[in-house]
């Protein structure tokens, strides 16, 4: 089937096929061409150019996008959508001033989590799942990473990663599963750090690889969660199944975890919220990709990313929605562009290319994903008619997408 999209007020992210990725000031630039048209064949973007140039030839659709923007669908690359139930009670205990750090020590957090999603079945896990998937999706999210962690039980763990090869299977968003099972240490276990290691590496991974359940491996790597020793000793084992890592680091504290991520050869380091300037260094000549959350700093009110250090010291940055029950229950990546704007003061511009080609990037999905390129997945959003593509994160309460296209198909 071919679709042809015409009269486009501003067609965004125009890249060729070499260009998997921008850094520095390169991430100011946002190339696009006014009054367009796009051709999509076979699920695939076939054409684009100025309406002038626009074919004459017959398509089975045609969609006039006279005032629209069009740009590729956001790329969500951290996320934890797979969880059972919620946690609105710690929502109201951090009003009433207790901190992240507290609410985990008395039970709270990751392990609440833990604890519904133990006692919820598989059935009912991929239902809870697949409603707030749809739901980022209707947003304009065409591709996403989705994490287990809140298992930490054998079992635990390899249901999440079922649920989420269930959900690959049967939608056509581009779906990146990654284990995390070192997402913090289970109450049983925490006096013996080693002994749920073990449990990792010699009951999770082996069956992780027989039935090809996860792209990547991440850990929490922070102080209080898992030391730099114990992260690397993960990371290492679940490298020689094929995991690549992508890092949860520097949330809290910064010890020297990014350097030991790009050691490990991270596809990407998430959420750092504390940089230093040994951090930067670290990532400098690096193919790591730094990420980071905002809408988790904005719920939990710890500092955002400093974005301009980041991206001022010539290095890319992604934004994700680290959607999940406890510090981030939104996966609305529009809001996450007007954050980035807002509260770490990226541009528009370095703010779409973080939230599309650099988190295609982040998920190892820059051949496919992320830009306007011939040859790519045509995954895009068209907007209700707009002044300019400004207005996206401007007016960051709106609801400004028209529809979403997925594979080539409006969903």
């Amino acid at each position: 089937m071919r679709t042809l999209i015409t009269n486009i007020k501003e067609l965004l992210q125009i890249r060729d096929y070499e260009t998997v990725k921008v850094s520095g000031k390169e991430m100011s630039i946002l190339p696009k061409i006014e009054n367009a048209f796009l051709v999509i064949e076979n699920n695939l973007i076939a054409a684009f150019g100025s309406m002038s140039d626009c074919p004459k030839t017959i398509h089975d659709v045609e969609i006039d996008a006279k005032g629209k923007t069009v740009l590729p669908t956001w790329c969500d690359s951290h996320t934890h959508i797979v969880y059972a139930g919620n946690r609105e009670k710690e929502f109201v205990d951090r009003i009433n001033g207790l901190t992240y750090e507290q609410i985990a020590n008395r039970g709270g957090g990751i392990l609440n989590s833990a604890k519904k999603l133990n006692e919820t079945t598989e059935d009912n896990l991929y239902l809870e799942s697949k409603k707030r998937l749809d739901e980022v999706i209707a947003t304009g999210t065409g591709a996403i990473e989705i994490k287990s962690g809140y298992g930490l039980t054998v079992d635990g763990e390899l249901k999440m990663l079922r649920v989420i090869k269930k959900l690959k299977e049967n939608n056509a968003i581009t779906i990146k599963s990654t284990f995390l099972g070192a997402h913090s240490f289970p109450t049983e276990f925490k006096n013996n750090h080693s002994g749920y290691i073990d449990l990792i590496i010699n009951k999770m991974l082996p069956t992780i690889v027989t039935e090809e359940l996860a792209d990547f491996v991440d850990v929490f790597l922070e102080t209080g969660y898992f030391s730099i020793e114990e992260s690397e000793k993960i990371i290492i084992e679940a490298k020689k199944i094929g995991l690549i890592p992508k890092v949860h680091v520097n949330q809290f504290t910064a010890i020297n975890g990014i350097s030991s991520c790009v050691r490990m050869n991270a596809l990407s380091v998430d959420h750092l919220e504390i940089v230093t300037d040994d951090d930067i260094t670290a990532l400098k000549n690096s193919e790591t990709m730094p990420v980071a959350l905002p809408s988790c700093s904005f719920f939990i009110g710890i500092p955002y990313t400093p974005a301009r250090k980041i991206i001022d010291s010539g290095l890319p940055l992604a934004i994700a929605t680290d959607y999940n029950p406890g510090t981030t229950p939104s996966g609305n990546m529009n809001f996450v562009v007007s954050l980035a704007c807002i509260k770490m003061k990226m541009t528009p511009e370095e703010a779409i290319n973080a939230a599309t080609i650099n988190g295609a990037f982040a998920m190892g999905l820059s051949k496919t994903h992320g830009s306007i390129t011939v040859g790519k997945v045509a995954n895009l959003i068209l907007t209700k008619p707009l002044n300019s593509y400004y207005e996206l994160p401007y007016s960051f309460g709106s609801n400004l997408i028209d529809s979403v296209i997925i594979n080539g198909q409006i969903t």
